[in-house]
């Protein structure tokens, strides 16, 4: 599984983004996928996600302002960043994790930098 996000960038407080992750590969053995970010000197944290139970889960510090959503048929996956705050800067990092029997393994795309600032 490969995973390559785009779509960061410098946007005001209050303003928008989308990020985009292109999904390739195995796609179709993936059992969750998401979004985590990691701001300076943070642990990385799981911002929104599709679980393996087909539901998905946001961070509570983004619910109401951030939406997941994925074209299967495009093998997509997108974050639809709304109302955005300086405590949103961070990178962003497309996730996918898969498992096989006893094994798991976690995938990861390059990160896509976030700024939010006036």
């Amino acid at each position: 599984v490969q995973l390559q996000a785009y779509g960061g960038g410098l946007v005001e407080p209050g303003g928008s983004l989308r990020l985009s992750c292109a999904v390739s590969g195995s796609v179709f053995d993936i059992n969750a996928m998401g979004w985590y970010r990691q701001a300076p000197g943070k642990q990385r944290e799981l911002v929104a996600a599709f679980t393996s139970g087909g539901s998905i889960n946001y961070i509570d510090s983004v619910k109401g302002r951030f939406a997941i959503s994925r074209d299967d048929a495009m093998n997509m996956m997108y974050l639809q960043m709304n109302s955005l705050k300086p405590e949103d800067t961070a990178v962003y990092y497309c996730w996918a994790y898969r498992y096989a029997g006893d094994s798991e393994f976690d995938y990861w795309g390059q990160g896509t930098q976030v700024t939010v600032s006036s």
